[in-house]
C-alpha cells in the first residue's frame, strides 16, 4: 500500500506544474468517470489527450459533430452534447487510465493552427478497491482531504528517505578518503654517530 501511494505522490508532483489549474479526481478500479470539455470562444475541433506530452489522442470531433475514438478507447466511452460543449465518458476504469487529460481546441487564425486548452482538463487517479461498486451515476468526484493528507505524509517520507540516503553516500565518501590517504611518517634525522662520540671525548 505505502509503494503505491509513493509512486502517486511521485506522479503528482510531476503533473503538479503542467496541471496547476485542473481538477484531481480519485476514481476506484472499474468504475467511471465524465471530463466536461468547454470553451468560451469559437473554435473548429476539440482533441481529448492525455499524458504530459499531449500526443495520444483519444477522442476528435469537428464542428459537424462527427466523432473519431481511438481503437482502445472507442469500446468503453461515449459522449454527450455537442461541439464544442462535450461530456466524454470512460466506463471501467482501469490503473493504467491514471494520468492526465487535456481538452484542446484548435482553429485557424491566419493561416496557422492555433491550439488552445479548453477547461475540463482532468488529474485522473485510479486506485485499487476490491469492494469498489461500479456506481449508478457518474459524478466527478473531489479530493477526500483525508487523502491529500495522506499524499502529503508520503512526500515528506520519501524525501527524508532520499535526504538520508544522500547523506550516508557523502559521509560514506568522506571516511572513505580519509582512510585511504596515507599517514605521514616522521622523516628519522640523520646523526652523526663519530661527531657526537668526539664531542663526548673533548667534555671528559
Amino acid at each position: 500500500m505505502f509503494a503505491f501511494w509513493l509512486r502517486t505522490a511521485t506522479f503528482l508532483c510531476l503533473c503538479y506544474t503542467a496541471l496547476i489549474e485542473a481538477e484531481v479526481i480519485w476514481k476506484h478500479v472499474g468504475e467511471d468517470v465524465t471530463i466536461q470539455c468547454r470553451i468560451e470562444t469559437k473554435q473548429e475541433s476539440l482533441s481529448l489527450v492525455r499524458d504530459l506530452s499531449k500526443n495520444v489522442q483519444l477522442f476528435y470531433t469537428r464542428e459537424t459533430n462527427k466523432n473519431i475514438f481511438d481503437k482502445k478507447f472507442k469500446e468503453r466511452s461515449q459522449t454527450n452534447g455537442l461541439f464544442p460543449s462535450v461530456d466524454i465518458l470512460i466506463k471501467n476504469l482501469t490503473l493504467d487510465d491514471t494520468g492526465p487529460y487535456w481538452c484542446l481546441y484548435k482553429k485557424m487564425v491566419s493561416g496557422t493552427l492555433e491550439t488552445t486548452d479548453g477547461h475540463g482538463s482532468v488529474l485522473l487517479v485510479v486506485t485499487e478497491s476490491r469492494d469498489a461498486k461500479k456506481p449508478e451515476k457518474t459524478t466527478v468526484q473531489e479530493c477526500d482531504p483525508s487523502q491529500h493528507s495522506l499524499v502529503v505524509v508520503s512526500v515528506v517520507i520519501s524525501g527524508a528517505v532520499l535526504l538520508g540516503i544522500i547523506l550516508a553516500i557523502i559521509i560514506w565518501i568522506v571516511l572513505k578518503t580519509k582512510t585511504s590517504c596515507p599517514t605521514a611518517k616522521p622523516t628519522p634525522v640523520a646523526t652523526n654517530d663519530v661527531y657526537e662520540e668526539m664531542r663526548g671525548t673533548q667534555r671528559r
